[in-house]
């Protein structure tokens, strides 16, 4: 219990400081955004070269979009350009781009880390069959591919044994979670949250899992404190190095094992969560999504999305929903297929929490 409710108000705080409402014990860090943020709405008081080009998706138009209506935000201004350059083509059984994923994220030990964990099992794969059929009706080009997302390993706020700052969830959970997957035709993706640990500790113990070719990977720089932080006490951060070592394991994965291509998730929702960006080497056999964490009113999420995932392009994106934090704040609601439709890479993975 100790975990779960610490973990919660991480996500609760690390959250308000996408939304600058809430700023308390964050300060330092919070002043290194360069984003400007808009008033809260209706608040209360408040890449790397390759040798082939991919075939253009349309949700990844170079077209400026508008933003939600409801927002009242004016046009995304000019800036990068979408599709990325030299993106890989696509290798035979890539999901993106010509597929969208909608993904539940959580873990059973909690009902406060998200909705995977938040109802019984046949409860929450239905709500995740009904989020995939209106993702489906929303945008019909690009049918959905369900996936469970498992916060495999998580930071906490006591060092434990290994004095690094986590829980690794034992095979009894993944496979637990992978069923329920499968149950579905799901995919599903193990989250890393390192704590004051590396990735090069705690990848390789996934690597038995991540031979199924449904099985995917995702790392949370939130929780990465290279500085021996406790987690929860400062917003982490992972750099491009960090990144191309877990794409590393992972293409030679699909090479060693002739497996279809990898998906790699990387959280952000702040500028330095993600160091680097450049330097991250893109290859066919992973394809990497930025996922826009944190949350807020719709204005302050498509903010976000414009400040640290439009801005700053890599290969592909992806955008969370909170069911419960995304309507806290007074006249706020939970953003529409169509909202984030109408965004500028249009988000080709969307997590719920």
């Amino acid at each position: 219990m100790i975990l779960t409710s610490f973990f919660a108000a991480r996500r609760f705080l690390g959250a308000l400081i996408m939304s600058g409402s809430v700023l308390v014990g964050h300060m330092s860090t919070a002043n290194a955004q360069s984003a400007p943020r808009p008033k809260p709405q209706a608040a209360d008081s408040a890449k790397p070269k390759s040798t082939s080009k991919s075939k253009t998706s349309k949700s990844q138009t170079s077209k400026p979009s508008k933003t939600p209506a409801a927002s009242g935000h004016s046009a995304v201004p000019e800036g990068p350009t979408w599709p990325v350059a030299n993106i890989p083509e696509p290798l035979p059984g890539a999901i993106l781009p010509a597929r969208r994923i909608v993904a539940f994220y959580g873990n059973p030990l909690s009902k406060g880390m998200g909705i995977l964990g938040a109802l019984p099992p046949e409860e929450m794969l239905a709500k995740l069959n009904k989020e995939v059929a209106a993702w489906n009706a929303a945008d019909p080009e690009h049918p959905v591919q369900p996936a469970l997302h498992l916060i495999a390993v998580v930071a906490q706020n006591s060092p434990g044994a290994a004095g690094k700052y986590r829980t690794r969830m034992d095979s009894a959970m993944i496979r637990r979670v992978y069923n329920w997957a499968k149950m579905r035709n799901a995919l599903l993706f193990l989250d890393v949250q390192v704590g004051t640990g590396t990735l090069q500790q705690e990848l390789p113990r996934l690597l038995p899992w991540l031979r199924n070719p449904d099985i995917h990977l995702a790392i949370d720089p939130e929780f990465s404190m290279k500085g021996g932080q406790v987690p929860g006490t400062i917003i982490g951060t992972f750099d491009a190095n960090d990144v191309n070592y877990a794409s590393s394991l992972l293409q030679d994965l699909v090479t060693k094992e002739k497996i279809p291509p990898k998906i790699l998730v990387v959280h952000r929702f702040r500028r330095n969560m993600l160091t680097g960006y450049k330097r991250i080497k893109l290859d066919a056999r992973v394809q990497v999504v930025i996922n826009m964490d944190g949350w807020g009113t719709p204005a302050q999420k498509v903010d976000s999305y414009q400040a640290y995932i439009y801005k700053y392009p890599v290969e592909y994106t992806g955008f969370k929903l909170f069911y419960h934090n995304d309507v806290r704040l007074k006249g706020s609601k939970m953003m529409s297929a169509a909202d984030i439709l109408a965004l500028n890479p249009r988000p080709l993975y969307i997590q719920y929490q």
